[in-house]
């Protein structure tokens, strides 16, 4: 909602472009095109509901990101109307979390609510290493269609999965975190889903009259079966956009939100595509763009007549540090002359390599910048020591609160060996179930050594470790303790002292720093209101607007980013990326910059994926993107 204009929910929903004021009892499809006000068509309807007498309390409005979600509930709380406070406004996460914390459905099925983090997912598919479940990317895969409740295809229907090798898979991630005493986060959704099914005669199945939905075409198959279950399927109003969908890693499709019409006879349908956010020459070239997919309904952006023509600049430099220097030049003389502020530019990068090289540039430069890839330290490459360092001091964190939080006793025994210790916790595994001993007692009893078990001797260093660090901390508090844990200089100090500032009590303990530091991780808030340059992925883009946007590693390999074993897959990913480098440039109101550079170090390439050919011993050439051929530019 950034950017949003003054809102007058007196003006109704009748327009030439948009009449649902009486429309009841039947779903409702607004397909809008990026910049095009459905944020403010949503809040009308909102307006409209509550003028026409609708109890607040029975609305429930669904958001896709906590930052929507806190911009939503700004936007509720300032139509002035009275029980308006009441209406039910959040993430489908956070209302999936509240049901099943309010039924108990943790207490009976024996699980706990604890998040497993990005960074120990590697454990525990390191744990599920089973021939028959294939490579680590197979079991990532399957691991992402437990999440969506086996639906991996907009035409499955979301429950037990039919394969056998699925359900073998599924009851031993049951149990690995049964043990744990953890839950996955996407967890949530197939878990509310199965509780709704299992329990037809719960209140929450009629709690609200009507449910409003936005960036429907992000949602998964089993997300939409429980919008369909808490509304009815009849006063759901559903917005978004096909050309804007880009997460089919957790199996949200297009088809999605362009067959909606066709899973709910009846829907009416209406559409806003008059771009207000984009100058037109960026309407023009995005149009161009997204025509080059074949799989879509084939909307047009309209560009709004009063609009800029804008500016469009394309560029090529020699190598990433180049590339990183001439765009914050070009930056910081936009700020110079006074054609945009720093907080109204936005720059995206495919790889955070790229975005810390152009933030070291600004900085140089005078420029004030936030990278916003720092929790990426949290689900990066363990074999990158910052990455590495992080994750091991978050997971110390962890067990100085509680130290039979037992996914993180497993992630710190196994950092830093090839296999993670695997063999090791295995046997300690086993020797905790079978004598109903913590892990934490095991691991004593083997320090002390009043046990032995096999492979543990490198997980017995590590656990003596572990005590001495805890020693060191235990009488820590505030600064103090976060100095301790993650000392400067690094890049995610800037992201931790944002959460930890936050916190109310100067003088935090180790449990309120790591409460704020998961929620801030996990659930992480991209500021609206800035004085900075914020620097971030093309996904975290969604949503936000400035006036200069800045599109850095234009580059084959990067933009677009294709793996796939088939050529269906293949193609199937090409149009999501391009779909992403879409909704990347409809980001800005006024100047669009897109960059690549022609040579990159071997080694840098191997790491971040960039496709590389000739070149010498060092070095290797790449080619711009073939996005900025699909333009329209001459």
């Amino acid at each position: 909602m950034n950017g949003s204009s003054t809102f007058n929910w007196n003006e109704g929903l009748e327009g030439p472009h948009f009449n649902i004021a009486n429309i009841n009892h039947t779903p409702i499809r607004v397909m809008a095109g990026p910049g095009t006000g459905k944020t403010f068509a949503l809040m009308r309807r909102v307006a409209r509901l509550l003028q026409q007498g609708i109890d607040p309390s029975r609305i429930l409005v669904c958001t896709f990101t906590r930052t929507a979600a806190r911009d939503l509930a700004k936007e509720l709380a300032g139509l002035g109307i009275d029980g308006v406070e009441s209406v039910k406004a959040g993430t489908l996460h956070s209302l999936c979390f509240s049901i099943l914390s309010q039924n108990a459905t943790f207490n009976y099925t024996g699980r706990s609510p604890r998040p497993l983090l990005d960074f120990e997912l590697r454990f525990l598919l390191q744990d599920l290493e089973n021939r028959v479940y294939g490579r680590y990317r197979n079991r990532v895969e399957r691991l992402n269609a437990f999440n969506s409740a086996w639906a991996r295809l907009q035409n499955e229907e979301p429950g037990w999965p039919n394969d056998a090798i699925d359900r073998s898979f599924h009851i031993d991630l049951i149990a690995w975190l049964k043990f744990h005493g953890c839950m996955l986060i996407g967890e949530l959704i197939p878990e509310t889903l199965r509780f709704l099914l299992n329990n037809p005669y719960s209140s929450l199945l009629y709690k609200y009259d009507h449910v409003l939905v936005d960036e429907y075409q992000d949602l998964n198959k089993a997300e939409q079966k429980l919008l369909d279950l808490l509304s009815n399927s009849r006063n759901l109003l559903i917005i978004g956009d096909e050309d804007q969908s880009i997460y089919s890693f957790k199996y949200a499709h297009p088809e999605g939100i362009s067959t909606f019409n066709h899973t709910h006879p009846g829907t009416h349908d209406e559409s806003l595509f008059d771009c207000r956010r984009c100058p037109k020459k960026i309407v023009s070239v995005a149009n161009h763009l997204i025509a080059n997919n074949t799989n879509r309904m084939r909307q047009v952006l309209n560009p709004y007549v009063s609009n800029a023509e804008g500016e469009i600049y394309i560029t090529q430099w020699n190598d990433i540090q180049e590339e990183a220097d001439g765009i914050a030049s070009f930056i910081t003389e936009s700020i110079n002359s006074s054609q945009v502020a720093p907080g109204r530019v936005l720059v995206l990068s495919p790889r955070r390599q790229i975005g810390y090289e152009i933030k070291n540039a600004l900085t140089n430069s005078g420029v004030q910048s936030h990278s916003f890839f720092h929790e990426e330290a949290l689900q990066g490459n363990p074999r990158i020591i910052e990455d590495s360092l992080m994750q091991q001091s978050f997971t110390l964190l962890n067990i100085l609160v509680n130290q039979n939080d037992i996914v993180s006793l497993r992630c710190w025994c196994g950092f830093g060996n090839n296999s993670l210790c695997r063999p090791g916790w295995k046997q300690i595994r086993i020797k905790s179930e079978t004598t109903g001993e913590t892990p934490w007692n095991v691991l004593t009893r083997l320090s002390n050594e009043q046990d032995y078990l096999p492979y543990t001797s490198n997980i017995i260093e590590r656990f003596n470790t572990l005590n001495e660090e805890l020693n060191s901390l235990r009488r820590l508090r505030g600064r103090e303790l976060l100095e301790a844990l993650f000392p400067s200089p690094h890049d995610y100090e800037v992201l931790f002292r944002n959460i930890v500032s936050q916190i109310d009590n100067e003088d935090y303990d180790a449990s309120e720093l790591r409460d704020a530091l998961r929620i801030g991780i996990t659930q992480p808030e991209l500021p609206t209101d800035v004085d900075y340059v914020r620097i971030m992925s093309l996904h975290k883009s969604k949503g936000l607007s400035a006036d200069l946007v800045v599109v850095a590693g234009c580059v084959e390999g990067l933009i677009p980013f294709i793996k796939g074993s088939t050529v269906i897959e293949r193609d199937r990913l090409l149009e999501e990326q391009r779909r992403l480098f879409y909704v990347s440039i409809t980001r800005t109101r006024k100047i669009l910059l897109l960059s690549s550079f022609s040579w990159i170090k071997r080694d840098v390439a191997h790491q971040i994926g960039t496709r590389i050919s000739g070149g010498n011993r060092d070095y290797g050439r790449t080619i711009s993107s073939r996005f900025l051929n699909e333009l329209g530019l001459p």
